[in-house]
């Protein structure tokens, strides 16, 4: 017999639902980004190849927990969450590379909405963990876009989590498989299934803008749109493509691309996968020393990345990535760090670093890219769950000069 609270919530649940009409328009929310160096100036390149990797491994695995880097340490975009009813509002991060959504427990409110199902739940991430129970609460992402009963974790132990409040994770939901402890097979919804499942939302769609970032300041320069795109936010139409399923790509925002620099082949056409977790943009080892090569950068012990002479910077020809029927090009100075920020990767002020890096394998295993923040900062991209594809389009910054 279900417990009287639960009952409650079923009846709330009943009523809401009767109230929402299915074909609402999207609703576009801000991102609040904030860089974060949480060991001062340690490597970027390692923290992000560290990411993709645990990302590829968990990839590849039948079925097991999530083993993903929260994000790469340096960017991070968070969302203002509401939860509860009367709602406490909560900085989530926003994570593209899994699932689920949880809060801590230290900081989480509870109200006459929230009710706990008792089922542990955890999730094991490269750079840390959480583990707690699992609750099924009011959740707002925005005006209007409410989830009742949402699944959320509330975290009574975390590791290598430090400067906020939790996670809402828009990855895929086979990302959450394993992550209930006692229903080890079992999917979790994630707040955008749950948005188009229960009518708030017509498409089960997000769109995200990333604007470019110049200082290490909190800033909101993004925003996620749920139920489909805001046009404004980019110029033309949304070319899609779609998700690629196979091995370390299957689970998670995965594409075929070919890259081109200048007239030099980086990548043949390969699967690779988008992530708003990762920094950089990560390249098979092969197509990074092709690229070097052609660039003629060398290699900064100090930040790990490739390092080039502002004459060089001056010959820089555009990195072209051919996905889909659309290519997408970054300009020289969209391929290179923002050079207001280099102390704080342990660069030198007036250097010019690249934003390519060495993905740490050989290309034809499939999973062969990684494209980051320095790309999705120049295009605005969607995530169309219902159809599997992703979608990229010109903005404002595509070709801005801002590095």
């Amino acid at each position: 017999m279900f417990p009287t609270a639960f009952l409650t919530l079923l009846l709330v649940f009943s009523i809401t639902g009767s109230l929402v009409q299915a074909g609402n328009s999207p609703i576009s929310v801000p991102l609040t980004n904030r860089l974060h160096f949480s060991n001062g100036t340690d490597n970027l390149l390692e923290r992000d190849r560290a990411r993709v990797k645990a990302l590829r491994d968990s990839g590849m695995r039948r079925q097991s927990l999530v083993n993903v880097p929260l994000t790469s340490d340096y960017v991070r975009y968070f969302l203002a969450v509401g939860i509860g009813n009367p709602p406490t509002t909560y900085n989530l991060v926003l994570d593209s590379g899994s699932a689920n959504t949880w809060v801590r427990a230290s900081k989480y409110v509870e109200t006459g909405s929230s009710f706990c199902t008792g089922q542990p739940v955890a999730v094991n991430y490269d750079s840390g963990s959480f583990s707690g129970t699992e609750w099924l609460d009011y959740v707002t992402v925005g005006p209007g876009l409410t989830v009742v009963l949402q699944s959320i974790g509330v975290a009574d132990q975390t590791a290598g989590f430090y400067d906020f409040d939790g996670l809402i994770g828009i990855g895929p939901v086979a990302l959450t498989v394993g992550s209930l402890q006692d229903l080890p097979t079992e999917p979790i919804p994630t707040v955008t299934d749950s948005l188009f499942g229960q009518g708030t939302i017509s498409e089960n769609v997000v769109g995200i803008f990333f604007q470019p970032f110049i200082s290490s300041r909190l800033e909101n320069t993004g925003q996620i749109t749920f139920g489909g795109t805001d046009p404004t936010k980019y110029n033309g139409n949304i070319g899609y493509t779609p998700v690629v399923n196979i091995r370390g790509s299957r689970k998670y925002w995965g594409i075929n691309s070919r890259i081109i620099y200048g007239n030099t082949l980086i990548l043949g056409s390969t699967a690779g996968k988008v992530d708003c977790g990762t920094t950089l943009i990560l390249l098979a080892t092969d197509a990074y020393q092709r690229y070097q090569l052609a660039t003629g950068a060398v290699y900064d012990r100090a930040t790990g990345l490739l390092a080039i002479s502002k004459k060089q910077y001056g010959a820089l020809h555009n990195l072209d990535f051919y996905i889909g029927e659309q290519t997408y090009s970054l300009n020289p100075n969209s391929q290179i760090w923002p050079r207001s920020l280099n102390s704080r990767i342990g660069g030198k002020k007036r250097s010019i670093y690249l934003v390519a890096g060495d993905i740490g394998k050989l290309s034809g295993a499939d999973d062969d890219f990684t494209i980051g923040y320095a790309f999705l900062q120049r295009f605005y991209v969607a995530y169309d769950v219902t159809n599997a594809r992703v979608g990229f389009a010109t903005t404002a910054f595509t070709d801005a000069t801002t590095n």
